[in-house]
């Protein structure tokens, strides 16, 4: 029951604002669900951000347009911003394809916050120990800004793989082909086992900090998605691979130097391993997952059913390759695009998103129909 001092001072206050003594302070306007232009927005890595995006297929030519496969040749002159925008310049490499450009007019807008090379620390909140990446703010404070402004109702992520040395991985097992003649996948599979549950802890705090973002933004989870999507294997198994074993041909022609043994880990283990943990803290999070394990089948770089472009194969996203191979040289672009959905895998990625976008619950896989572009992209169940 309230005290008479209590009481006094309620009854004061009305006399005290007419006599104008108090000044209330306004009431910060919150961003409200249903407010604002509709957006869905993409976080993460480079497997998000449209890394590679500025590649058509894969040619072997080394000047002018590649054989038609480079999107950043002027006619004289090469211009990666065409393909990457104002990107270009921190390497965060948000290409023009990327997935959430990629799946069409889905809602008003479609933004962007991904960054290549990022790692779970760079989507944190400032507040929750999050990192600036490549001069940006953590992500999750981008997205802060952008739930203020606008209705978000999706929000698709890709994260972990940095934090797991995808890099490292790729470059180990290459190495151990080209300089070592060793296998990397014994070694390599225990480095990954060692980090996983951290990493996999990670993941799910990225996800709170999404929530968290969304939360103070004053939206209540029913308002909006979030889809956490896994990796897709940019190398074929043994069996699927257009190039013998032995000899120069994998790693000078086809750009993918990998043992047998190295390539069934990759498309077979490792892969799914991250696939199935990823789906696990989907699961615990209440987000939906989007199993990407399967998406490049037949189109990864040197897989026998799709074909380097040429001067009489131009590129086509039904018979060409869909992810950008090991430009050992850097002959035709940064190390960073190599291993990445090219162009037509962006497309591809995007297809993905907008068909989980129009199922509001379950998790879902994505593959691709051999011989068809994105249009044939489809959702299996589980």
């Amino acid at each position: 029951m309230p005290s008479f001092r209590h009481r006094a001072l309620r009854g004061l206050l009305p006399l005290c604002l007419a006599a104008g003594l108090v000044t209330l302070a306004p009431t910060p306007a919150l961003a409200s669900p249903g407010s604002g232009p509709t957006a869905v927005v993409t976080m993460g890595d480079s497997y998000i951000s449209g890394e590679a995006g500025r590649w058509q297929g894969n040619s072997l030519t080394t000047s002018g347009s590649r054989t038609g496969t480079d999107r950043a040749w002027t006619g004289s002159t090469y211009d990666p911003s065409r393909v990457y925008g104002s990107s270009e310049a921190n390497g965060c490499h948000r290409s023009d394809s990327a997935e959430v450009n990629s799946a069409g007019a889905l809602t008003t807008e479609q933004i962007n916050l991904a960054c290549s090379g990022a790692t779970t620390k760079n989507v944190f909140r400032t507040v929750s120990g999050g990192v600036s990446y490549k001069g940006e703010a953590p992500q999750a404070d981008q997205l802060a800004a952008v739930a203020a402004t606008r209705d978000v109702k999706l929000i698709a992520l890709s994260i972990g793989g940095n934090d797991l040395g995808f890099a490292d991985i790729i470059t180990t097992c290459a190495t151990d082909y080209i300089v070592w003649y060793s296998y990397c996948h014994d070694d390599q599979q225990a480095v990954v086992d060692a980090k996983i549950d951290g990493v996999m802890a990670n993941v799910g705090k990225a996800v709170d900090e999404i929530r968290a973002v969304m939360s103070g933004a004053g939206y209540a989870s029913s308002d909006y998605r979030i889809v956490l999507q896994s990796y897709p294997s940019p190398i074929p198994r043994a069996a699927e691979n257009r190039y013998g074993e032995s000899g120069w041909t994998r790693t000078n022609t086809g750009g993918c130097p990998f043992w047998n043994l190295d390539s069934d880990w990759a498309r077979d283990s490792l892969v799914p391993q991250i696939a199935n943990r990823l789906k696990a803290v989907a699961t615990a999070k209440g987000a939906q997952f989007l199993d990407l394990r399967d998406m490049l089948q037949g189109r990864e770089v040197c897989a026998k059913a799709s074909k380097q472009v040429t001067s009489t194969t131009p590129a086509s996203a039904t018979t060409s390759e869909w992810a950008r191979w090991i430009d050992q040289n850097e002959t035709q672009g940064p190390l960073q695009e190599d291993m990445h959905p090219n162009y037509y895998g962006q497309l591809a990625l995007g297809r993905c998103l907008a068909l989980i976008n129009a199922r509001p619950t379950g998790n879902f896989g994505c593959r691709n129909t051999a011989g068809t572009g994105a249009s044939g992209m489809y959702l299996t169940t589980g």
